[in-house]
């Protein structure tokens, strides 16, 4: 009787440490040693092809983490199409082909082993890193949901449109404050947005026809006289989130903020709060070394976000859907 109360504590013990695993370097080091090899060597081999590949992975990790943690549960398909990526904020996300020859090579490689929430994770930096970038830690040992809820993406995920409030109970609501909230809004540095994301702040702020007074004017004038020209073609025109420094990641963004031309109204928010605007400030003072590291304990942060260890969720054989 004792030996099997011995084995079942044991049993016990060993369930509450296996759904209460932690994330950790090196992860796959003897399950599947090459895994992070791999992703790195496709990114190398493919970036310089597609370098705005780096912008839409950093967003596409963001906006997976923001809803349900950091599961892949961006990349699910639905049949209904009532997933998290036909969600609005995600129509516009892009790289799902590339997560998913990259985890077709790390299949070949080591089969049901290492999810597609690590690799999204771990392209996420490498293509960062890749284009000049900062670099940052990533821990491994993420697995994948079975879930993908479009409500909870449209309800989860911070809009171009957000005013501060909403910002910053969006990323309480992550476990992410005011720091980071600066920080990883400073991802704006790369890639590019559609002239949609801002046409209320250019032509019907508040429904009167007028401009977003938070807008610099002479700013807002140059957007209108040679940007987002044509109002029939708001969604399909593409417009620099930092204009002049687009593939550089860097301070500018912030630079553009202070001087109230921040694409989006979530990027004008910014400066209507004390903390953050002093963060801004900040970091414009300081050097980009700083920004980097900054940015680096900001994006590992999120990248922890109620991740599932252990026995939680699984190990998706494709990216796009459950196992079962």
């Amino acid at each position: 009787m004792g030996s099997n109360l011995r084995f079942l504590s044991l049993c016990l013990l060993a369930l509450i440490a296996s759904t209460h695993a932690q994330l950790q370097l090196g992860f796959y080091a003897n399950s599947c040693p090459k895994a992070e090899q791999i992703v790195l060597k496709f990114v190398h081999d493919h970036i310089h092809n597609a370098p705005s590949l780096a912008a839409a992975l950093i967003r596409m990790h963001f906006h997976d983490c923001f809803v349900r943690g950091c599961d892949a549960s961006v990349l699910l398909n639905s049949t209904t199409n009532q997933a998290e990526k036909n969600a609005p904020p995600n129509l516009t996300v892009r790289g799902f082909d590339f997560i998913d020859r990259i985890k077709s090579l790390v299949e070949a490689e080591c089969p049901g082993v290492v999810s597609c929430a690590d690799i999204l994770t771990l392209a996420a930096r490498d293509t960062i890193v890749a284009t000049g970038g900062p670099f940052w830690k990533v821990p491994t040992g993420r697995r994948d949901g079975v879930v993908s809820n479009l409500t909870e993406a449209r309800n989860d995920i911070p809009a171009p449109s957000s005013n501060f409030t909403t910002l910053q109970t969006l990323f309480a609501n992550q476990g992410l404050d005011l720091k980071d909230l600066v920080l990883l809004s400073g991802a704006h540095t790369i890639g590019i947005a559609h002239c949609s994301s801002l046409s209320n702040r250019l032509f019907n702020f508040t429904g009167k026809g007028d401009q977003d007074p938070s807008l610099d004017s002479e700013y807002a004038a140059n957007l209108k006289a040679f940007k987002c020209t044509d109002l029939n073609k708001l969604n399909t025109t593409k417009i620099e989130m930092d204009p002049g420094s687009r593939k550089t990641f860097d301070l500018s963004y912030y630079s553009h903020v202070i001087k109230r031309r921040g694409l989006f109204e979530s990027d004008a928010a910014l400066l209507t709060n004390s903390v953050t605007k002093a963060q801004i400030i900040q970091l414009l003072e300081g050097s980009v070394e700083n920004f980097f590291a900054e940015f680096a304990t900001s994006i590992e942060k999120m990248g922890r976000i109620n991740v599932k260890t252990g026995t939680e969720g699984e190990i998706r054989k494709h990216c796009a859907f459950i196992n079962s």
